[in-house]
């Protein structure tokens, strides 16, 4: 077990293009840490740099307490799992799992290694075939075990399960969680996919850019975003309007889907208030669209709101509009920062 940190990393790559940008990230000894964002935002090139594929412009790279930036990868001590799973066709379940131990000749306990691993991962009756005789979340499984066997220092993992279907990539995240808190191995794993991001960190570090925009708990990122970008990103949406709080006089309101409650009608003329214009129900809940009514001609403003199980509003109704007390999230308008406001 080892833990990593990089300093001020920057990678430039030959065109001009910044694949990271002064990132500074610490990932502590046995976490699972989710590096998540959008596509470009420099993910793969963090891990990239991490394993030693690709060198940094700047900054340093350190695992276990040791600087590793100018070690090849092989000395690194890490195990990485790409997105494309690179097994070798030619070779059996059992000898793609050994490749990595037999190559630094650890031959006489390689069996018995091999064997174990297959055996938490559930491929034991698998390990005489090759990959084509296998299903998309067995090869995945076969991938996992050739890093996991040879425990590394750390493991890398590059949107891994992007490829599968959403059941089989639920229960894969499941065993990857539960083999990661038994092993206790390091690990970062990349998603662009924030809801995977919740389920599975122990801390999530939202990057974009090449820069870290937010670290923290699942339950720090998703309540107490630290900008808009971070607030915007993550759960289904997010509900914007101006306002002004505190001293600052320009500043934005967000408010989650779920925390806005529909009610049919108003008399209320100092209520706010819209018409349904699309509703979606999502088996165990529906998110319903409301058109805001406005006193000015301007653009039009739609807002979410998130109602558990099956919603019986209809396109067209009107309705009045609450927000939860206290769950309002307010931003600098012109920064994009967090402003705190209570326990908010």
């Amino acid at each position: 077990m080892a833990g990593i940190e990089l300093r001020g990393v920057s990678r430039v790559f030959p065109g001009g293009g910044k694949g990271v940008d002064g990132l500074d990230l610490e990932v502590r000894e046995g976490e699972l840490l989710v590096l998540v964002g959008p596509s470009g935002s420099g993910k793969t090139t963090t891990l990239r740099v991490v394993a030693g594929l690709e060198e940094g412009t700047s900054g340093t790279v350190w695992i276990g307490g040791r600087e590793v930036t100018k070690l090849p990868p092989r000395d690194r001590n890490v195990a990485m799992v790409f997105q494309g799973l690179g097994l070798y066709e030619h070779l059996s379940v059992e000898e793609n799992l050994g490749f990595g131990l037999r190559n630094r000749s650890q031959g006489p306990g390689v069996r018995g290694q091999v064997e174990e691993i297959a055996v938490q991962l559930g491929i034991e009756q698998l390990l005489a075939r090759k990959p084509g005789e296998l299903s998309g979340g067995e090869q995945q499984r076969v991938a996992l075990g050739r890093a996991l066997v040879r425990q590394p220092a750390a493991l890398l993992l590059d949107e891994p399960l992007s490829s599968l279907d959403p059941p089989l990539r639920s229960e894969l995240r499941r065993l990857l969680r539960e083999l990661q808190r038994r092993l206790k191995v390091t690990t970062v794993y990349v998603t662009h996919d924030q809801g995977e991001a919740m389920a599975l960190g122990e801390r999530i570090a939202v990057i974009r850019a090449g820069k870290i925009e937010q670290v923290g708990t699942p339950e720090e990122i998703y309540e107490r975003p630290r900008n808009r970008f971070v607030a915007g990103f993550f759960g289904e949406g997010m509900n914007w309007g101006k306002g002004s709080v505190l001293s600052v006089q320009c500043s934005v309101r967000g408010i989650r889907p779920e925390d806005v409650v529909l009610r049919r009608g108003s008399e209320d003329a100092g209520t706010l208030r819209g018409t349904i214009s699309g509703v979606q129900w999502l088996g165990s809940h529906t998110m319903v669209e409301v058109e805001l009514e406005q006193k000015e001609q301007t653009e039009k403003v739609t807002w979410l709101s998130r109602v558990c199980g099956r919603a019986d509003f209809r396109t067209g109704e009107l309705v009045s509009i609450e927000v939860a007390q206290g769950k309002e999230h307010w931003f600098d308008e012109a920064s994009g920062e967090r402003i705190s406001v209570g326990k908010t």
